[in-house]
């Protein structure tokens, strides 16, 4: 599923109430509006719909991004839970999403396990996902 939300707090707001809530997505991937500009509200949209705050996930996106760009430290990507919903809040750039989801995505089916949403399996060629043994998971998958 794809939306494309106007720029606004409100509208991103609603729309991620609608894609955890209403449509009951696993796993929502925003992308852009996390810069310093006074346009860029989605870490404020979503702060407003989480429940859980997974600060680590912003933290490893930056360090990622820091490697390639100096100014990815005015970047405030952050993830957090809603019901059975894990966000992740993406630079709008290609290449830097790119950079994020690399940095993060193996930890993000394990994520989805421990919060009860749809299990996701990888393609190990691809990415490696990482899940513990003593959860039932054989490492990638």
């Amino acid at each position: 599923m794809c939306r494309i939300v106007p720029d606004g707090l409100d509208s991103v707001r609603d729309a991620l109430v609608d894609l955890c809530d209403g449509d009951g997505v696993d796993l929502v991937l925003t992308t852009g509006g996390t810069g310093p500009s006074p346009r860029d509200l989605t870490p404020e949209a979503m702060r407003l719909v989480m429940e859980k705050e997974l600060p680590g996930f912003g933290e490893a996106m930056r360090l990622a991004s820091l490697r390639d760009v100096p100014t990815a430290i005015l970047s405030r990507q952050t993830a957090g839970i809603r019901g059975r919903t894990l966000i992740i809040n993406l630079p709008g750039k290609p290449a830097a999403i790119d950079v994020c989801l690399r940095a993060v995505f193996a930890a993000v089916p394990y994520c989805l396990d421990l919060i009860g949403a749809g299990r996701i399996d990888t393609d190990p060629a691809a990415i490696t996902a990482f899940r513990p043994a003593d959860k039932g998971a054989a490492g990638n998958g």
